[in-house]
């Protein structure tokens, strides 16, 4: 199987409701979709979202790294020399992360086309279900606690609290949904490098004093501000996760090596991909540090990927943050990865399973 073209179209979807946090308000899911073409006439699908203010990729520059820089390099090799096309792949240029991991999903979709199996058994195996929790965007109290009331009618039973806007409003968002969620549902906080370190000290004492029990806190300080992240966990009992300090598999391995974070945030769209994904959750299980996989805002080609991941690495990989498709007015994806609700279910198809994605825009460069 040679890879002969890649091509990519836009696919966008709705937001049932407006995601917002610290840093950011977006009304729709916009996915670039690359298309692998082959020779068989098996198609490997790959996507990602523009994510600027995160890993610095906006949809022009995934699709020109990929047309200028991985493009000229790997059309005519062959999937059978897959670790070959993903070295070639990462080596192409540097930083981009989220054009190298739409071209590696695609990668690894044709490779489990290649052997007719799906992703997830090929990575190691494992359960094909998982749970994951459902974001509350940042917002006024009242709207907050009526989207996590809706979240747990709907079945979510952990939610993840955006928040970062400001300290003492935080604390007081959080202390009311906690009061209304009455232990129905685990709370996870998630700051966005909203706070300084001192601030997320004395935000998780005055937490901890009310009696609110958190989960965890998701990346309060700054993404290079690794003596924050330290000076945090050695100072509170809420388990404290590393989420854009953490891209590459160097970062985690000085993070865990200085006590800096308790749990490893794996995202595709920072690691550039499903291969440096593997490392990093074969480097945390080293150390006996669990991880969560999550997301960007994105659609359900990169949340898919993402699913077969957790599920073959499921032994570190235990907390699900993949609720993407979930916040979506509709899947435009067939076949594949069935979302629901909090329900995530891996179908029997090879690679990533997908069959069709409707709504796809061609893109011409």
């Amino acid at each position: 199987m040679k890879i002969t073209d890649i091509k990519f179209a836009k696919l966008k979807v709705p937001l049932i409701t407006p995601f917002k946090t610290a840093l950011r308000t977006v009304s729709d899911i916009e996915d670039v979709v690359v298309i692998i073409e082959t020779n068989s006439g098996e198609l490997g699908y790959g996507s990602a979202p523009a994510t600027p203010i995160i890993t610095g990729d906006t949809h022009k520059s995934i699709v020109a790294a990929i047309n200028t820089a991985i493009k000229p390099i790997i059309v005519g090799e062959h999937i059978e020399d897959m670790n070959h096309i993903i070295h070639l792949v990462q080596s192409a240029i540097i930083n981009n992360y989220s054009a190298k991991a739409a071209v590696e999903i695609a990668i690894y979709d044709l490779w489990g086309k290649l052997h007719q199996k799906p992703l997830y058994q090929l990575l190691g195996g494992g359960k094909p279900k998982l749970t994951t929790d459902i974001t509350i965007s940042v917002d006024n109290i009242e709207k907050m606690v009526a989207d996590s009331m809706l979240a747990i009618d709907n079945g979510f039973d952990v939610l993840k609290i955006k928040i970062g806007k400001n300290i003492n409003q935080d604390i007081e968002r959080v202390k009311t949904i906690y009061q209304e969620v009455n232990n129905r549902a685990l709370i996870r906080l998630d700051a966005n490098q909203g706070w300084t370190a001192k601030q997320t000290v004395y935000a998780c004492h005055q937490l901890e004093k009310a009696g609110v029990k958190l989960e965890l806190i998701e990346q309060p300080v700054k993404a290079d501000d690794f003596a924050g992240m330290k000076y945090v966990t050695e100072r509170v009992l809420t388990p404290i996760m590393a989420d854009e300090s953490a891209f590459s598999p160097k970062q985690v391995i000085e993070l865990i090596q200085h006590n800096a974070a308790d749990i490893i945030n794996i995202k595709l769209m920072k690691t550039g991909g499903i291969s440096n994904a593997i490392k990093i959750a074969d480097i945390a299980k080293i150390y006996n540090v669990e991880c969560m996989i999550g997301c960007m805002l994105e659609g359900s080609i990169g949340v898919a990927a993402a699913s077969h991941l957790a599920v073959a690495k499921a032994n570190v990989i235990t907390k699900i943050d993949l609720d993407g498709p979930a916040l979506g007015q509709y899947n435009p994806v067939v076949g594949g990865v069935c979302f629901e609700n909090a329900n995530i279910t891996l179908g029997a198809g090879a690679g990533l399973g997908i069959e069709k994605i409707d709504g796809l825009m061609a893109l011409t460069d």
